[in-house]
């Protein structure tokens, strides 16, 4: 019976790079996108801040980020695709009102803040990525716009 000897040698420098390449190609996993379970109330002419973030904090800054309203037609109240704002697809009103705050991006915080806000800018907002490999990649963040700050309460009878 003859018996034949194998070798095998892979270099440390190819095994590091095969890793590297690997995690740096492998999709983003494990993550949850985060929104305010509370609503978020200004009056009009504030400007706000709707908050979503993706958990545990991962870059986003090359992943795209979607803001839309579900109840609207297709159109993005922002759209961040590329490393820029994308405003070929944005509802018209908001136009010069919104924007990410991108010193977040790289730990996954992907607010929205929309200035001198119109009574029309009420209702749910939804914040996307579509390139999380996670079974939430989205959250609703609901924004209220009352005319005035104070809470009225009935007095006792």
């Amino acid at each position: 019976m003859d018996v034949a000897e194998f070798r095998c040698s892979v270099s440390l420098s190819a095994l590091k790079l095969t890793f590297m390449l690997l995690f740096a190609l492998t999709p983003v996993e494990g993550q949850l996108v985060v929104g305010s379970p509370q609503p978020i109330v200004a009056a009009p002419g504030d400007d706000v801040i709707l908050p979503c973030h993706v958990e545990p904090k991962v870059n986003v800054v090359g992943l795209t980020v979607e803001w839309s309203r579900p109840d609207r037609n297709m159109e993005y109240v922002h759209l961040y695709r590329h490393n820029r704002e994308m405003t070929d697809m944005k509802i018209p009103s908001y136009f010069g009102r919104t924007a990410l705050l991108k010193d977040g991006l790289r730990e996954g915080n992907i607010s929205l803040r929309i200035t001198n806000v119109t009574q029309e800018d009420e209702g749910r907002y939804r914040c996307f990525v579509p390139k999380l490999k996670s079974q939430t990649k989205s959250s609703t963040v609901s924004l209220i716009v009352a005319k005035t700050m104070t809470t009225e309460t009935t007095p006792n009878s």
